[in-house]
């Protein structure tokens, strides 16, 4: 228990919209010093403090609506937010925002992403028509689709943010450097063919901040820009340059400028992925890009491929997603027919084992899709657990065995469902982005301090 009564000088009045709130400078301070709040009575910014004054029944006045204060003074008083059934949460978002609350809210609305106790928090529907190709997900909980030439994005409130025009260029992949810039990759124009880049936005204002340029022999050149991933302060792009040769270009996330461009026999890659413990980019190639689809780490601190793995060409598995778990050291596949299967990092595919994969059977659904069909099963990892679609659910699977545990499925209270295009994990979501209407879902899971003071 807490000391049960304070002294005069611990006593703050905060008078908002004309309703007086009395709390501790203690409470107060709990919002932390870079918020509005907290900086209101600090002795650094206020300047009654600096001369002595202002610890003894002061008025502090706040021209908001005060019915939104009283929640988020709660908040600060037990750490637990709990809003009104008639109370907007969106708006009480915004107020948080307001008073620099927005992020001790966020890290307490719900806990570590688990699999096999998440919820449907909400579905979300789109612009598009069914023609949704891509989910990415931020590091605080916020996402984006991509679809054509638009890339709608949403902060973690799931508000939705000014969408991204491409002004018809078609979008290949998009990623988040972090919940403020975004980068997108393009190919080519119908008006401009042969043209296409890639450039960082601002997520508030929608605005341009920079267009990544490519060189080859010192020169200047127009390109095409395809999958892309962030990592180590750097974006690594796929992309095919002059005479329609493919490499990996390497920018600095700050300043936009050019790093490297490395040529290899990669392909026309589909996907890259950074691997931060050993910081290696894993480059793929998949279907339908190549009937035979190959997996490399590159090494750019010595511009070489440390590792690769060559597909069997095998007409009845055929890759068609991968991740890589390089906790497990262990990059796990997935096949038309939903099957699991998984490559030993440790073991080369240069060294005699080429195209070898462990396929796990006994985690195969009931029904086997259709490769030829535009929504096949994609993956995600988080940790030990693996997530993968199947029929327009998602499987959840657990390590280091990679067990089936849970089937995630939206059962229509979120008004959709079906086909699932992408997920994407990400601020302690899961994101499921379904075909039709361009519906999405986010999972999470409840906060377990929470939620057994909400069961008492």
């Amino acid at each position: 228990m807490g000391r049960g009564r304070g002294t005069v000088a611990d006593k703050v009045t905060l008078n908002v919209g004309g309703k007086r709130f009395e709390t501790s400078r203690a409470t107060i301070a709990r919002a932390g010093r870079e918020s509005m709040l907290g900086a209101m009575i600090h002795p650094d910014w206020n300047f009654s403090d600096q001369q002595g004054q202002g610890h003894g029944g002061e008025e502090y006045f706040i021209d908001r609506n005060p019915a939104y204060f009283a929640p988020l003074l709660d908040f600060l008083r037990t750490g637990e937010l709990h809003i009104p059934p008639n109370m907007s949460e969106k708006a009480l978002y915004r107020e948080a925002l307001y008073y620099g609350l927005i992020d001790s809210i966020h890290m307490t609305r719900w806990g570590r992403l688990d699999g096999n106790r998440v919820e449907l928090a909400t579905s979300v529907r789109g612009r598009a028509t069914g023609d949704a190709a891509a989910i990415r997900a931020d590091g605080h909980g916020g996402c984006c689709v991509a679809h054509g030439s638009m890339v709608h994005v949403y902060d973690w409130t799931m508000e939705e943010l000014p969408p991204l025009s491409l002004h018809y260029n078609a979008v290949n992949d998009v990623g988040f450097l972090d919940p403020q810039r975004l980068v997108i990759t393009t190919c080519a124009s119908v008006d401009k063919p042969g043209r296409g880049g890639m450039a960082s936005f601002n997520t508030r204002t929608g605005k341009m901040q920079h267009k990544f340029e490519l060189c080859d022999s010192g020169h200047q050149v127009n390109f095409r820009a395809g999958a892309l991933c962030s990592g180590d302060g750097h974006v690594y792009a796929s992309c095919r340059g002059r005479s329609d040769e493919h490499g990996l270009g390497v920018w600095d996330q700050v300043t936009g400028q050019q790093l490297d461009f490395f040529c290899e026999a990669l392909g026309d890659a589909g996907k890259l992925q950074w691997l931060s413990t050993g910081r290696l980019l894993a480059v793929s190639t998949l279907f339908p890009r190549s009937d035979r689809g190959h997996v490399s780490l590159v090494d750019f601190r010595c511009r070489s491929v440390v590792w690769s793995w060559t597909e069997q060409h095998q007409a009845d598995k055929i890759v068609l997603d991968n991740v890589a778990l390089e906790d497990y050291a262990t990059i796990c596949v997935v096949n038309q027919f939903d099957h699991i299967g998984f490559i030993d990092m440790r073991i080369n595919g240069q060294q005699g084992q080429q195209g070898h994969v462990k396929w796990s059977h006994r985690n195969r659904p009931g029904n086997a899709s259709n490769v030829e069909e535009k929504c096949y099963s994609k993956l995600a990892a988080c940790g030990s657990q693996l997530f993968s679609t199947s029929n327009g659910g998602v499987n959840v699977l657990c390590g280091p065995d990679w067990v089936l545990t849970s089937q995630l499925r939206n059962k229509g209270g979120g008004g959709g469902g079906g086909e699932i295009s992408d997920i994407a994990v990400g601020g302690d979501r899961l994101f499921v982005l379904h075909n039709e209407e361009n519906l999405f879902d986010v999972w999470e899971t409840p906060n377990l301090v929470n939620a057994c003071y909400d069961d008492a």
